[in-house]
C-alpha cells in the first residue's frame, strides 16, 4: 500500500449561487449539485486517480449517505476494510460557490466525529507497509495526535493539512510530522502571526519549523506554494487557469502530491505537479467530480 489516509469523509451539498441571502431572506440558486466529498476522502481519491494504491481509514454513518460513500470509494479503487460504520449520521458539507467561484462551506462531522485512537491503533497492521499517511482536521484531535505517535513508532512519515483550522490544535503534539500543508489563513491561526505580505508567511513559517516539523508548504491559491524549510524557500507558481470552482481544489493538490512523493522524493517537483492537478480541478465544477487522471492531466 502507498498511502494510508486517516481522515474524514463528507456528503457534499453544493449550491451555485448568485448571492447569499441577507437575514430573513429567501434567494434562488441557479444550480445545485450532491457528490462525495470530505477533505479525507478527496485526498484519498485524487491520490487514487493520479495512481496510488490507497487505504481509507474513516467513519460513516448508519443513513442512507453510508452505502453511496463505501461505493464511490471502491468505484474509485480505495481500499475499504477501515471504512467503519457508526451508530450516527454520515457527515455532510454544504457548500455555497459563487459566480466568481468562490466558495463558502458549512461541515456536520456526524460519524467523524467518532473516529478514535482505538480505531487508528486496530489498523496498526494494515498502515505499517505505507509510505505515506496523509490526515487533516475533520477528525477528533486525540485521534489525529495518536495517529502522528503510531506512524512515528513505525517510522512512516506524515503529511498533516490543518484544515479546517482549529485553534485547540497543539503544535509540540503534530511536530511530529514531515509535512505541514496550511493555506494562508490556517499558517496564520497556527502561528499566530499575520500573513499579509510574503516575509509574514515566510515568518509565521518558521514558527511551524521552530516547533520540530521540517517541511512547510503553504498554498496560495492561484498563485502557487511556497516551500519552507530550516535552510531553504522555494516558491513553486502556478499555472494560470480560468477558475469555475475552486470547492476542493486544495485536497487536489494533497493528494497529487503525495501521490508523487512517493514515488520520487522529490518536494519541488512534487509541488509543481500537485500545482497543476490542483489547476485543472477548478476549471470543472464539484469537488471529487473535477479530480482527472494522471493521464488526462499530462501526469
Amino acid at each position: 500500500m502507498d498511502i494510508a489516509v486517516v481522515g474524514s469523509n463528507m456528503v457534499d451539498l453544493i449550491s451555485y449561487i448568485n448571492r447569499m441571502p441577507n437575514d430573513g431572506e429567501t434567494v434562488e440558486a441557479p444550480d445545485f449539485r450532491m457528490g462525495c466529498g470530505g477533505k479525507g476522502a478527496n485526498q484519498a481519491v485524487a491520490a487514487s486517480r493520479m495512481g496510488s494504491e490507497v487505504l481509507m481509514v474513516t467513519r460513516v454513518g448508519n443513513d442512507m449517505f453510508a452505502d453511496n460513500t463505501i461505493r464511490n470509494f471502491e468505484d474509485n479503487g480505495i481500499d475499504t476494510k477501515y471504512v467503519m460504520r457508526t451508530d450516527a449520521t454520515s457527515g455532510v458539507a454544504p457548500i455555497f460557490v459563487d459566480p466568481q467561484s468562490r466558495n463558502s462551506i458549512i461541515i456536520v462531522k456526524g460519524a467523524n466525529a467518532k473516529l478514535t485512537p482505538a480505531d487508528v491503533q486496530g489498523v496498526k497492521e494494515a498502515i505499517a507497509g505505507c509510505k505515506l499517511i496523509v490526515m487533516q482536521l475533520e477528525i477528533p484531535l486525540d485521534t489525529v495526535y495518536a495517529t502522528i505517535e503510531l506512524a512515528n513508532e513505525l517510522n512512516i512519515p506524515v503529511l498533516l493539512n490543518p484544515a479546517p483550522a482549529d485553534p485547540a490544535l497543539l503544535l509540540d503534539k503534530v511536530s511530529g510530522v514531515e509535512f505541514i500543508v496550511p493555506n494562508e489563513s490556517e499558517l496564520s491561526l497556527l502561528s499566530g502571526m499575520p500573513v499579509d505580505t510574503r516575509a509574514d508567511i515566510l515568518n509565521a513559517a518558521h514558527v511551524l519549523l521552530d516547533a520540530g516539523i521540517p517541511n512547510v508548504i503553504v498554498t496560495l491559491g492561484s498563485k502557487g506554494a511556497l516551500w519552507v524549510t530550516a535552510d531553504k524557500e522555494v516558491m513553486v507558481e502556478a499555472e494560470k487557469v480560468e477558475a469555475v470552482d475552486t470547492t476542493g481544489a486544495g485536497d487536489a493538490f494533497i493528494g497529487c502530491f503525495s501521490h508523487t512523493w512517493t514515488r520520487t522524493g522529490d518536494v519541488a517537483a512534487s509541488i509543481e505537479a500537485a500545482n497543476k492537478y490542483a489547476g485543472d480541478s477548478v476549471t470543472k465544477r464539484g469537488t471529487q467530480t473535477s479530480y482527472a487522471t494522471a493521464k488526462e492531466v499530462g501526469l
